[in-house]
């Protein structure tokens, strides 16, 4: 599996890196949007990242 951040939908509220900061970061750069630090999930953090996922206000997170 392998997690995604649409960075279109995505409006930095920081809730994904507060939920699974092993999987998912904000960007230091300008906009400071959401990415998957490590995409391919493991066992260890693919619940954490279907949390995220599941709790986007914006839908962002795509889990596959």
């Amino acid at each position: 599996m392998k997690a995604y951040v649409d960075k279109e939908a995505c409006i930095s509220c920081g809730l994904c890196e507060s939920l699974c900061p092993d999987v998912f970061s904000l960007e230091d750069d300008t906009d400071g949007k959401a990415v998957a630090v490590d995409e391919e999930l493991t066992d260890d953090n693919s619940d954490c990242a279907k949390d995220a996922a599941s709790q986007c206000p914006t839908e962002a997170i795509l889990i596959e």
